[in-house]
């Protein structure tokens, strides 16, 4: 089978579908794997490290796609990415195509693509396995950046998280329990930060209380736990995710509007959505914008500037299934295997697990 890597086109997507030890192993299987010129660079990896490994190094973007019978991506394709797929070829990708504009859906369905979104893919006791390294550098990273975007020269109100002796750290609240909100709790955590956590589900708390040696505040995760939690913090982190559809909004104008002026959201769900009502997407290069007088930072490939990173931390899970696609015949791998079928979004001109968007926040 071709296997096609092509090279990112987003802005500040510096992460590879596929490492040269990947492409070593399905070499060897006796598959032909095509990397697109400087695919592998920002991940610290050269076109020779490919070459070695046994790919082809192709020089455009469209033969990678055109030349390939599975495409592995990392970000959702852009539409001239989706005009250079042929008809009845394989993609994969953390795709998020719940937040994408319906024209996505409308490409992958006339060409009858079979795209698989490795966020969507699931084991029966419902954890992302593929998803949940990019979460956990996801919340690490959400320290890292509140830590300077808290300072004045960054338009903070000047509060350094740990604080000093006489001096309280700062209060951050992390809104979701999941993997990237259990991990920026122990980011903050770390950095010395008075950590809240609220998630919807009780026993998800007893767990972080746990895990955490009570060392977080744990509250259950409703409107009013929300805004009361929101109005005293200096850092609120939005980390709420739904597997296949659009984030919901647990963060209102009304709680922004009780927040203190230059406090921080740090919204990580932004990829699926976003879950305020003021979220909308922004770049590394210009990560922040100030509503209601709260700084947002919504950037949607926050992994995508730790490539290295995150293209090793990401294909450690995602191999046995890319492996599990290309060894097997499609169908037969669907039916086979319900992890993967969960990520499966559209087959052969069909819908599987996706819902487009119905309202007016369209994203490419």
């Amino acid at each position: 089978m071709n296997i096609g890597i092509p090279k990112e086109i987003r802005p500040f997507e510096y992460r590879v579908g596929l490492s040269p030890i990947g492409v070593k192993l399905l070499a060897e299987a006796g598959h032909s794997c095509l990397v697109e010129r400087g695919a592998g660079l920002g991940s610290g990896f050269s076109d020779e490290q490919y070459r070695q490994a046994g790919a082809l190094v192709v020089y455009s973007g469209e033969e990678a796609y055109g030349r390939a019978d599975v495409v592995l991506k990392v970000a959702r394709p852009t539409d001239q990415e989706l005009e250079w797929i042929p008809p009845d070829r394989i993609l994969m990708g953390y795709l998020y195509l719940a937040a994408a504009h319906p024209r996505k859906y409308t490409a992958l369905l006339e060409k009858r693509i079979t795209a698989i979104a490795y966020e969507q893919i699931q084991r029966p006791d419902g954890s992302l396995p593929c998803l949940k390294a990019l979460s956990q550098i996801g919340g690490r990273m959400a320290a890292q950046l509140a830590a300077r975007l808290l300072q004045n020269d960054f338009g903070g109100h000047g509060k350094l998280l740990g604080g000093v002796p006489g001096v309280p750290p700062s209060e951050v609240v992390v809104i979701g329990g999941g993997v990237a909100g259990e991990n920026a709790a122990r980011a903050f955590l770390g950095m010395g930060a008075h950590v809240t956590v609220l998630d919807k589900e009780l026993s998800r708390l007893q767990q972080l209380a746990d895990v955490l040696q009570g060392r977080v505040v744990t509250l259950l995760s409703h409107p009013f736990n929300i805004q009361r939690a929101c109005s005293f913090a200096d850092v609120v982190v939005g980390a709420v995710y739904v597997p296949g559809e659009k984030t919901p909004i647990v963060v209102t104008r009304q709680v922004l509007r009780r927040m203190r002026p230059g406090s921080l959201f740090v919204d990580l769900s932004i990829d699926s959505g976003g879950c305020a009502e003021t979220s909308r997407p922004t770049s590394h290069d210009d990560p922040t914008y100030v509503e209601e007088r709260v700084v947002h930072v919504c950037v949607p490939n926050l992994p995508g500037v730790v490539a290295r990173t995150a293209t090793h931390a990401f294909l450690d899970a995602a191999l046995p299934y890319i492996e599990r696609v290309v060894t097997t015949d499609i169908d037969a791998a669907i039916a086979d295997d319900p992890c993967l079928a969960h990520g499966v979004v559209t087959h052969r001109g069909e819908m599987v697990h996706g819902k487009p968007l119905d309202d007016s926040e369209k994203r490419a």
